[in-house]
């Protein structure tokens, strides 16, 4: 076997290492997600007549309404979101998608859980929380536990609404039916609920360290590169900038400009040392989701 052969038979070893691993990885997040999910509708809110928004909170609504059982209403509602998530984001997700529902169906429909509490203010906090935390972790697994997302996606590439605006409205359709079919007390405790679990949702997916991408221009750049390495223990990336205009006029004169990545609990600590070198370095500042590779954490010899 020839050296290239080798290689490549490496390369396709790791591949499959690769895709094995995310494989065991989703199928935890999955199934951890659908746990907790269930645990939040069985031992909080379902016996006590609690809604959500979005999908779960339609399922929740008409079972409410109807005395259908929400195991099969969650499948049914659901199902037109697996088959948009079908045609418009990819067929693998939208069969782990109804994978993870037919899951979560099958848990409500056979394991029991205990009523934690009938205080109203714990089962809209910890009801959210836990339904929250399965659809986060599902999220986290490839795929969606609540068809809102798929929707949402759907309707921004169709419409000039943004995903933001359609699950609003959605919301507002969903509450504004809870407050005119049971009351409006139901409705506001729902509204807690939903606000709960999208919360829990971000962290989930996002985690306590949210990123935060920044770009400095400085003419004391590389005094700035080196607090950001050095006393910071943090990576940079160095831009090279032509001319430009900006404050003090046209500049012809090259320039670096320092790209970093920081967690926003360090942003303002950034700030203060970029202050400290340059008060009137232009800084910009970008929210990121996710980073992967580079040097994302702390060098262990930073300086305090």
């Amino acid at each position: 076997m020839s050296t290239s052969q080798r290689l490549l038979q490496l390369q396709q070893l790791r591949i499959r290492r690769i895709n094995l691993e995310r494989t065991i990885k989703d199928v935890l997040f999955i199934t951890l997600g659908v746990a907790a999910a269930a645990f939040g509708l069985k031992g909080f809110l379902l016996p006590n007549r609690f809604l959500d928004g979005g999908v779960m909170g339609i399922s929740l609504l008409a079972n409410i309404v109807s005395g259908v059982n929400l195991s099969l209403l969650v499948i049914l509602i659901n199902l037109p979101f697996v088959a948009i998530a079908y045609t418009q984001i990819s067929k693998k997700f939208a069969f782990k998608t109804l994978i993870a529902i037919a899951l979560l169906a099958i848990t409500l429909a056979i394991v029991e859980f205990p009523i934690i509490t009938q205080d109203k203010l714990l089962i809209a906090v910890f009801g959210g929380f836990f339904l929250g935390a399965g659809i986060g972790l599902s999220i986290r697994g490839g795929s969606v536990i609540d068809g809102t997302e798929v929707l949402a996606i759907y309707s921004s590439r169709k419409t000039t609404l943004s995903v933001g605006d359609v699950i609003l409205i959605l919301n507002i359709v969903i509450f504004s039916t809870a407050a005119y079919i049971i009351n409006i007390e139901t409705a506001l405790y729902a509204i807690l609920t939903y606000l709960v679990a999208s919360k829990t949702v971000d962290f989930v997916v996002h985690g306590i360290e949210e990123y935060t991408s920044v770009m400095i221009v400085s003419d004391k750049s590389d005094e700035i590169k080196d607090a950001i390495v050095n006393r910071m223990g943090r990576g940079v990336t160095i831009l090279k900038g032509k001319s430009g205009f900006g404050k003090k006029g046209h500049r012809t004169n090259d320039i670096d400009v320092l790209f970093s990545v920081v967690t926003r609990l360090e942003l303002q600590r950034l700030k203060t040392e970029i202050i400290k070198i340059d008060p009137d370095a232009f800084v910009v500042e970008n929210s990121i989701n996710d980073v992967k590779g580079g040097m994302i954490k702390k060098r262990p010899f930073q300086e305090d």
